[in-house]
């Protein structure tokens, strides 16, 4: 499956964003898609991920549930990220990712990735 991440942006704080993944390839053997980020000097973090059949079940980062909502668009191949109440803490690369295997929060569960689109957050 390859993986292309979009709608990333400056915002200002309190602000939204909503962030895109097209996905082509292999789409079928998708089993889960996730949202991962990573700020500058630290580690890759997970966001949050959804199933991607079987009625689409979420599960999300402590940071993001509340502010943060994923969907998908089957037909599409589209992944989304909704974010709202964004924070300074939550500029970051975020990166989309699809698992052929698992519903996981664990980065290696995922096989393939997305190149990132960044997401900046002003004070």
């Amino acid at each position: 499956v390859q993986l292309q991440a979009f709608g990333g942006g400056l915002v200002q704080a309190g602000g939204s964003l909503r962030l895109s993944c097209a996905a082509s390839g292999r789409t079928f053997s998708t089993y889960a898609m996730g949202w991962f980020r990573q700020a500058p000097g630290k580690e890759r973090e997970f966001v949050g991920a959804i199933r991607w059949l079987n009625g689409g079940s979420t599960e999300y980062a402590d940071t993001a549930k509340g502010r943060f909502t994923l969907s998908r668009d089957i037909a599409k191949n589209r992944l989304y990220l909704q974010m709202n109440s964004l924070k300074p803490e939550d500029t970051a690369i975020y990166y989309c990712a699809a698992s052929r295997t698992t519903w996981s929060s664990s980065i290696s569960s995922y096989d393939s990735w997305g190149q990132g689109t960044q997401v900046t957050v002003s004070s």
